[in-house]
């Protein structure tokens, strides 16, 4: 019901009030065209309560002396227009403007102007009416002109507007005749993007309104630091009822130091001058093209305590013409009674003067003006005058000037005119400011459209508040290169960071917050921020430690070969026989063959060469061992198994035993061995978890290829080292078994100190190690078992007959039977 009463009244109040006559006023031009104007000279600066519709008296709200300025602007730009002689040459142009100071109150001003002879229109009217306007410049904010919006979207009647920029406006299937003079938000928040790289700041507090405008910039602010290293360390919606101590609270306790303000200058005055009182210091702060021109605030007593103000405004181009006409207008008497009160027609500043207004913040100037001649531009089209005359007689209705509209490419104080296909200007450019220690906003920087765009700052002009270092303004420091981020709570830009371990590096370019690990050819100190080539090693043919450890070898082979020539020769000697006769060419002969798996222990390793490092050794030392114990065994057998045991003794000479069991241990570890290296072969190895910097070309231990062959080689150490203890009392010249003993005791020892240094080491000389423990394994019994017989035979060959051998054995029967 109550919004029936309001409209019954606005229908009451149109069609009984006559509509304000004045030639003198303001407000008013007859002209043959007639141009709407709806700017907010005035301001509500608190909610208004009726207790039944009503207009609102403007006149008695707050004055804006800037709007004044454009409103001015307007009227200007008419009679300029009507004084040339090409634009619209015989055709004179009028407007009718409204003071639009309240968008919730300000129906009346709209509805006025999209009337059809002072009627609202409605859906049964015929399509010959036509509005008595043909467009409309303004309103100023964008809450206004979302308001206002639709009731002239349905006719096509062209809205111009000069300062709404919310970015919804851009939707042609919602704003179908909405075009406007100024960059929307997008713009000015990408100039803002823009100045925060430069300076890197990353740490930043965004302020708005709370209404279209505000809510609007700070979606599009937030979508565009998404992706980048920028974050918001805290927002609000601000208007003039905020308390601001709470929010300067909240800023300095996340430590932000750059503040961006997206907001209507009585907001941000507001702001300020609590920021004064409050004694907040050390901040930059950003300020939008709607209050970096403001003239008040940089001449506030203590403003520079707050700390440096820099800005984005709109490039100040000066209207020619423009102060003259003020002065010129100002010095004539203009008729405003209180019969202008309807709909707001009535400013009530008289007691301005010229220098005022010519010295009020000039920013949004040259869009009132561009909107002014955009739509003159679009008439002279319709009205094709291109002739030199216009074509009177022309019915023109407001859609045909918004198609003219849309297609505008006219130059206007050396700026070419165009819109784009959402209705948004093409041209322009943006000014960086700063407010220097006079109080003046001071251009040091710009930024160009279109996309190709320009961005430049001159820094030596800026005179920050921290005496000429840049402030900064971040969360946490950042990283020291090699180090990664661990972030804190939700925001990216809070975080802690740590050192990358070795074998990582870490491009912060690409990700701040992962250590990459090397490739496995690369290595990495702690903290590096790339990769390098690991030194690949292996033990060369030529090094110092192969040479001697072949020359070694082939001492060995040149040693067996002899002693199996002084054996031969003397193979009938007692000493001969009592080592094992032809075992000993067995045995010397395996001896041989396993020396040679040294020389596969250097250069690089290959398959081959992995399988010949234990092949050889293994299969034919098993032979030596299995020998060995068949020789233990027999020692025993011959002096203590004998007589206690005949029988055993007796089957064992006559079926060879001694071979059984050599046969036996030789097939039972090539068995072993072709199982084991079938499932899995022995294959080159890059050894990288040693040592970071280095790979060490090695072979592959498996230990499930060769556990077998070594149980099996352990398990003939251990008879023969039983075999040989028990024999340990045995005639001196007999006494193999303790020399067999001793050479099983260096065994031992020499294969668990080389256990003990691979658990300790695994450089590249661990290969040459190896290779020196088979070599020790081998001339163990060349040491201690074949070189002292060879000692008897060539030196005391008085020891080396069967007398000697027969006193020895009768003495030792003698002792065994007492």
């Amino acid at each position: 019901m109550e919004h029936i009463a309001f409209l019954c009244v606005l229908g009451y109040l149109l069609h009984a009030v006559a509509p304000c006559t004045y030639a003198t006023s303001e407000f008013k031009r007859e002209g043959d065209y007639l141009i709407g104007g709806l700017f907010d000279i005035h301001y509500v600066s608190s909610p208004i309560f009726h207790k039944r519709p009503e207009t609102l008296d403007c006149s008695r709200q707050s004055f804006l002396l800037p709007n004044y300025r454009r409103f001015q602007l307007m009227r200007f730009a008419v009679e300029e227009i009507n004084n040339s002689t090409n634009l619209l040459p015989n055709v004179s142009l009028g407007y009718e403007i409204f003071d639009y100071c309240a968008e919730t109150v300000g129906f009346p001003a709209v509805l006025q102007l999209s009337s059809v002879n002072h009627f609202i229109k409605t859906w049964h009217t015929s399509e010959n009416t036509r509005s008595k306007v043909m467009a409309v410049v303004g309103p100023f904010t964008s809450t206004q002109a979302l308001t206002a919006a639709p009731l002239f979207m349905e006719d096509f009647i062209s809205m111009v507007s000069y300062g709404a920029t919310t970015s919804v406006f851009s939707k042609k299937q919602n704003y179908p005749s909405f075009l406007r003079t100024v960059h929307p938000n997008k713009d000015v928040i990408e100039v803002f993007v823009q100045i925060l790289r430069h300076y890197d700041w990353r740490w930043v507090v965004f302020l708005n309104s709370d209404d279209d405008f505000g809510i609007d910039g700070q979606d599009i602010f937030r979508q565009m630091i998404a992706n980048t290293q920028i974050c918001l360390a805290y927002t609000k919606n601000i208007d003039t009822q905020t308390d601001y101590s709470q929010i300067f609270t909240q800023i300095e306790a996340q430590k932000a130091n750059v503040i961006i303000v997206l907001a209507a200058k009585p907001i941000v005055e507001a702001l300020v001058v609590s920021a004064i009182k409050l004694n907040i210091t050390k901040k930059v702060w950003i300020a939008d093209d709607g209050w970096s021109l403001n003239k008040n605030l940089p001449k506030k007593k203590g403003i520079k305590n707050i700390g440096t103000v820099i800005g984005v405004a709109q490039a100040f181009l000066p209207i020619p013409g423009f102060n003259e006409f003020v002065y010129s207008d100002k010095s004539k008497m203009h008729c405003e009674s209180e019969n202008e009160l309807f709909c707001n027609q009535f400013c009530n500043c008289r007691s301005l003067t010229a220098e005022d207004i010519t010295a009020a913040d000039p920013t949004f100037s040259f869009a009132v003006y561009s909107a002014v001649h955009a739509i003159a531009h679009a008439l002279h089209k319709t009205l094709q005058c291109e002739t030199g005359q216009c074509k009177r007689k022309t019915t023109v209705h407001p859609y045909m000037v918004l198609g003219e509209l849309k297609k505008s490419n006219f130059t206007l104080l050396n700026q070419t005119i165009t819109f784009d296909e959402n209705g948004d200007p093409k041209f322009g450019s943006y000014s960086i400011i700063f407010w220097n220690d006079s109080g003046d906003a001071e251009e040091v920087g710009f930024y160009r459209f279109p996309k190709l765009s320009t961005f430049f700052i001159n820094n030596t002009n800026i005179d920050w508040y921290t005496k000429g270092k840049v402030p900064t303004s971040m969360c946490s420091p950042e990283c020291l290169p090699g180090y990664f981020k661990e972030q804190i709570g939700i925001q990216k830009c809070c975080f802690r960071c740590h050192v990358c371990p070795i074998g990582t590096f870490i491009d912060s370019a690409e990700d701040p917050y992962t250590c990459v690990p090397c490739k496995e050819a690369e290595w990495s100190a702690a903290g590096s921020t790339s990769c390098l080539l690991r030194a690949v090693e292996y033990v060369a043919f030529t090094d110092t430690e192969s040479i001697l450890i072949i020359i070694g070898a082939c001492a060995l082979v040149l040693l067996t070969v002899a002693m199996s020539v002084v054996f031969a020769i003397n193979y009938n000697t007692p000493i001969v026989r009592s080592a094992g006769g032809p075992m000993c060419f067995l045995i010397l002969g395996c001896s041989g063959l396993c020396s040679t798996s040294v020389f596969f222990y250097f250069d690089e390793p290959t398959r081959s060469f992995c399988m010949l490092r234990y092949l050889p050794f293994v299969l034919f030392y098993t032979v030596c061992l299995a020998c060995f114990v068949v020789r233990s065994f027999q020692i025993v057998c011959i002096f203590k198994i004998a007589a206690k045991i005949p029988k055993l003794h007796s089957w064992w000479k006559k079926y060879h035993g001694q071979w059984l069991v050599i046969a036996g241990a030789f097939t039972a570890q090539v068995f072993l061995l072709v199982i084991g290296y079938s499932k899995t072969p022995a294959i080159p190895f890059n050894e990288t978890v040693w040592y970071p910097d280095r790979i060490i070309l090695t072979c592959e231990n498996n230990i499930r290829a060769t556990t077998c062959s070594v149980v099996l080689l352990v398990t003939l150490c251990f008879l023969c080292f039983v075999f040989s203890y028990m024999g340990k009392d045995l005639p001196k010249n007999y006494n193999e078994a303790k020399s067999i003993t001793f050479c099983l005791l260096l065994l031992v020892l020499t294969w668990i100190l080389f256990a003990t240094v691979y658990m300790l080491y695994r450089g590249k000389h661990i290969e040459t190690l190896n290779a020196l423990a088979i070599l020790s394994s081998v001339y163990s019994f060349m040491f201690w078992y074949f070189l002292p017989k060879g000692y008897i035979i060539i030196f005391q060959p008085q020891k080396n007959t069967q007398k000697y051998f027969q006193s020895l054995i009768q003495n030792y029967t003698k002792t065994i039977s007492q």
